[in-house]
């Protein structure tokens, strides 16, 4: 670092993201992005004619995609905002709601965007242990007195909430914001949005980076109250007016229009988590009940670290935390069919190389 950084930033531990390999050729199931390509009608939104208006600024406020949004989740225009990815809106609620004495809790094994949110904006932060077995204790979240953030389904888990215990957590905290993060809500979920209807606190936050093929876009929305979205407003015109492109507006419009194509995909993908669940099972590997289109698994013998190294030496991506409490964990994206036979042959290889396996 220099020697000009500001000292409340020296000790900021960055989040880490997946590897994103150049170079090599890799099966990358590391990242959790969809492994199918956008909608046609996606692609089709890209016309020159468009290209060529990429001169001019986009509509600051993406009206059009947000009415589109309105419209699919039967919420009002002033009920949403679009934002940069998640992050970026993760990034305005934690700066708008929790600094100063109001402060945030959530669990210690989730989405590491939250501990690092926290540190930069010197927030009081409550990180909340997970039981063994990586659910939440609800009464841990009842009552807190401080603002909640919760990924459902968990990442990297998998592991869900249902929506009455969103509930209890929304009504027992009534005074502050709970925001649930539904990153992975499209593959086996049920999203909490109707209950922002019900409920003035509750802000729930989606992307198109995993059901919707859109990662390398940057676009995600989140759903609330109309004064908890001017609140984000708020931060985002005092930051970056324009931070969704004008052709990423368009790619997010033409996919709500062909979501016929996304949720067979989605259908694709968890019919494919379902065949890998029953395949790492037979190869002697445990996990938890992932809803999500990524698995969180560990082998009887073998460790994380040991079987992240071997399969990227076989040419696939997945990742692994030294976190002590699930360093001995994979999480592994559920990418396509061939995909995910390429990885049971190259486990199969491992494990009969290292003599855990035997025809």
């Amino acid at each position: 670092m220099s020697r000009f950084l500001a000292s409340r930033f020296q000790s900021l531990n960055r989040y880490v993201p997946g590897e994103q390999p150049t170079g090599a050729d890799y099966i990358k199931l590391n990242t959790n992005e969809s492994p199918y390509p956008p909608a046609p009608a996606v692609i089709a939104a890209l016309t020159k004619a468009e290209l060529d208006r990429t001169n001019l600024y986009p509509d600051p406020d993406g009206a059009e995609l947000r009415k589109k949004l309105a419209g699919h989740y039967g919420v009002g225009l002033e009920n949403i905002i679009i934002g940069n990815g998640s992050d970026e809106l993760l990034a305005f609620s934690f700066l708008a709601f929790c600094t100063g004495a109001r402060g945030v809790a959530f669990p210690d094994i989730t989405y590491g965007f939250y501990p690092v949110y926290a540190k930069l904006y010197d927030i009081n932060a409550d990180i909340i242990p997970l039981r063994d077995d990586f659910t939440i204790d609800l009464s841990d979240y009842v009552g807190r007195n401080k603002n909640i953030i919760l990924a459902n389904p968990n990442a990297p888990t998998g592991i869900t909430l249902s929506l009455s215990d969103i509930e209890m957590i929304v009504t027992g905290n009534p005074d502050h914001v709970v925001l649930i993060d539904e990153a992975y809500v499209d593959f086996g979920t049920e999203s909490a949005v109707d209950l922002t209807h019900k409920y003035d606190n509750l802000l729930v936050m989606h992307t198109y980076s995993k059901s919707r093929s859109l990662a390398g876009a940057r676009l995600a929305y989140a759903i609330g109250s109309a004064p908890i979205i001017d609140d984000l407003y708020r931060m985002k015109d005092s930051f970056n007016s324009y931070n969704v492109s004008r052709m990423t507006q368009l790619m997010g419009i033409a996919a709500i229009i062909d979501d016929a194509y996304y949720i067979e995909k989605r259908r694709q993908i968890i019919d494919t988590r379902d065949y890998t669940v029953s395949m790492l099972r037979d190869l002697g590997f445990s996990m938890t009940d992932s809803h999500a289109n990524f698995l969180f698994v560990k082998h009887s013998i073998m460790s994380g670290k040991e079987l992240y190294t071997a399969l990227k030496e076989h040419g696939l991506l997945v990742r692994h935390w030294d976190s002590p409490r699930i360093s001995d964990y994979l999480r592994i994206t559920i990418g396509t069919q061939e995909q995910m036979e390429a990885l049971g042959d190259a486990l199969r290889n491992i494990l009969k190389t290292q003599g855990h396996l035997t025809d």
